[in-house]
């Protein structure tokens, strides 16, 4: 099923996609609604007797707004290990950002003043759907709410600063600047559940700029899986109900493929199989 949140009549709502109608799910506002209610894997909506919207007609939300958590996985495919010369690692390495930093389908993605270099990533984000803690990665995908589409953009001139790696800040790089600023984490367009996707590992997911394609390659590229992904920071770490795991981008981003960097005016689509495409206009703030 593909889930929505979207906006009409000035009111915010949560439905699901059937041939290009959106059936409005009235007993919540969002699909975070319904993860705190508990129905959401647990009920079948069907079309009879819902109230059904074209879906060219609203505006769609992302599918999550207010995680708890928002988890990045770093170098998680092994193509963008080797275009950035950089190993693998041997464990899952994971950064985050800031619920500021989301963004809906065609909302746009800002080129700050204090950065020349924005990047692209596009990504399978995963949406943790029942309270979890030291989960097996055999039961892992019993906890996933859903997938979703991220694009990770990152602001490469703060993220490796001049002179690296040369150069090398003794804390280590600047994740929070280089990956954290307004509107650097555009998701969706839906949350499509589990039963669309029984096997995450085999998707393709491609991004484009400006109809130009930039990267392209399959999750059986991924170094760790999500459910190896989700034992991992479950280890420890309580994961909740609208928590956000994405599970790190493959070759092809600009930084070290010399592709040029996004500019105002540019369009991004970011396409992953099954789930759909989340497309975002770039402007210069």
């Amino acid at each position: 099923m593909k889930l929505l949140n979207y906006e009409s009549d000035g009111s915010a709502k949560v439905g699901f996609l059937k041939d290009g109608k959106i059936f409005q799910i009235e007993s919540a506002s969002s699909i975070e609604d319904l993860l705190s209610l508990g129905t959401l894997g647990t009920v079948r909506w069907k079309e009879e007797g819902l109230k059904r919207e074209e879906l060219s007609r609203v505006r769609t939300k992302p599918p999550v707004v207010v995680p708890d958590k928002i988890l990045l996985a770093a170098i998680n495919y092994r193509a963008h290990s080797e275009e950035q010369k950089n190993p693998p690692p041997d464990e899952p390495y994971f950064f985050t950002k800031f619920r500021s930093c989301i963004i809906g389908q065609s909302d746009p993605i800002i080129i700050p003043k204090v950065s020349k270099k924005a990047d692209w990533e596009a990504e399978l984000a995963v949406v943790i759907g029942k309270k979890c803690k030291y989960v097996p990665k055999s039961e892992a995908l019993s906890y996933v709410a859903g997938y979703t589409v991220a694009n990770d953009i990152s602001f490469r001139d703060l993220q490796f600063p001049e002179g690296w790696p040369e150069r090398v800040n003794s804390l280590g790089q600047n994740w929070v600047k280089g990956k954290a600023l307004d509107s650097a984490l555009p998701l969706g367009p839906f949350l499509v559940t589990p039963d669309e996707i029984p096997d995450p590992q085999h998707l393709r997911l491609s991004l484009k700029v400006n109809n130009a394609e930039m990267q392209n390659a399959s999750t059986e590229d991924m170094v760790f899986s999500v459910a190896e992904l989700i034992e991992y920071l479950s280890s420890g770490l309580t994961l909740l109900p609208g928590d956000l795991i994405s599970t790190g981008t493959p070759a092809g981003v600009a930084v070290f493929s010399g592709k040029p960097y996004l500019k105002d005016g540019d369009i991004v689509e970011a396409t992953i199989q099954g789930i759909g495409t989340l497309r975002n206009p770039v402007k210069a703030e």
